[in-house]
């Protein structure tokens, strides 16, 4: 497989692709696969890997592996002592044997130098099984490769390592790498010395599903459309940390095209379902000219709903308003008065009787002598003006 590269985002990621075929005959590439996720796979197991705890642990079958090996040089060491303890025997008897009997000569001349190229068939095997075998470790290299353990995933995640130095560090852990595309993208790890270790990762979701609203998310924002326009629903929604697809953060912009894109009805629809008015038919239906009506509506005596971003808004012709108890009278009158504010009395006899009685209350007595006129009160008894 080949690798090339790719910018997205100011960043540029690897595509691992198989073109052989395409090369030779002129034929679509046979695999394909994004490496971004691969290799951040591959390089949280070296980090993994590579750690002072497996490493203290790799130590410590290093050092069972090399009691074995020492018990098997020993067995080895043995079986060459036996072969040549066989020869040197089989060279007494040689020696020892009368030379006039030669028949008797030649058999042990014979299995004399039998015994010896088994000692030194005994002895190659020997020197070749321990030339096979890896060296032993010193208490200076120890050491030294713990530092490095330690340094790895310092330099691995600093941003300032260049992806070359990367490279070479992968090459130096790694033997290589099998990739598999089926359901799954399956990564088979060879380590340099035999280990090997199996990733699987879900196939990369195409860039459309990456932008695509999830449909839990469009059926909140349908139910949202209810009571909020497109600004306050961005504003919830980025409130409760979700995000729309790729992008950081939701905008009125982007919930319009949500709505549009999904065929979800908008607001002055649903409010226009349950009955409300336009400015110029609450003006007809209520008599009143439109800066009236708007102006109403801002001090509360109009139940009005905005319906979008400009501040637009549709009106519920209201029924009858709603009644209190006149504070001296308890006649029943309405809540708020043709100015919007809040209302106390029925009127202006109500409102008069009530001061003259909390001035009688106060001990406040009119002087009618001449004018100005002046009230007597207990601070005031001669009616100073």
């Amino acid at each position: 497989m080949t690798i090339r590269y790719y910018v997205s985002h100011s960043q540029v990621l690897p595509e691992y692709c198989c073109q052989r075929e395409g090369i030779e005959n002129a034929h679509a590439p046979c695999l394909r696969v994004l490496g971004a996720a691969l290799d951040r796979a591959i390089g949280n197991l070296l980090v993994e890997t590579v750690s002072p705890l497996a490493l203290e642990v790799a130590l410590a079958v290093q050092d069972e592996l090399e009691a074995r090996a020492q018990e098997v040089d020993r067995i080895r060491r043995q079986q060459v002592e036996r072969a040549r303890y066989e020869a040197e025997l089989a060279q007494r008897r040689y020696l020892r044997v009368d030379p006039d009997n030669r028949l008797v000569a030649d058999s042990l001349e014979a299995e004399w130098n039998t015994k010896l190229r088994a000692l030194a068939a005994a002895q190659e095997e020997y020197e070749r099984q321990r030339a096979g075998e890896g060296g032993v470790l010193s208490p200076d290299q120890r050491r030294q490769v713990m530092t490095l353990v330690t340094d790895f995933p310092r330099l691995w995640h600093d941003p300032a390592t260049p992806q070359r130095e990367r490279k070479r560090m992968v090459r130096l852990l790694l033997e290589d790498v099998t990739l598999l595309k089926a359901d799954a993208v399956v990564a088979q790890i060879r380590f340099r010395g035999g280990a090997t270790h199996t990733i699987r990762l879900p196939l990369p979701v195409p860039a459309p599903e990456l932008r695509k609203t999830a449909p839990a998310m469009v059926a909140e924002i349908d139910r949202l459309i209810d009571d909020h326009i497109d600004a306050e629903i961005a504003e919830i929604l980025n409130a409760r940390g979700l995000r729309p697809g790729v992008a950081d953060r939701f905008t009125n912009s982007s919930i319009w095209h949500i709505r549009q894109r999904y065929r979800l009805e908008n607001r002055f629809s649903r409010l226009r379902r349950q009955g409300m008015l336009t400015l110029q038919e609450i003006s007809v239906a209520l008599g009143q000219h439109p800066s009236t009506v708007k102006e109403r509506a801002t001090r509360g005596q109009l139940v009005s709903y905005v319906y979008n971003d400009k501040g637009q808004r549709l009106y519920a012709l209201s029924g009858e308003p709603a009644l209190i108890a006149c504070l001296r009278c308890s006649k029943p009158m309405p809540e708020r008065g043709e100015r919007g504010q809040l209302q106390t009395y029925c009127g202006v006899t109500c409102r008069t009787a009530a001061y003259a009685h909390r001035r009688a209350a106060a001990g406040w007595i009119r002087v009618r002598r001449r004018s100005p006129l002046r009230y007597r009160t207990p601070s005031n008894p001669r009616g100073a003006v």
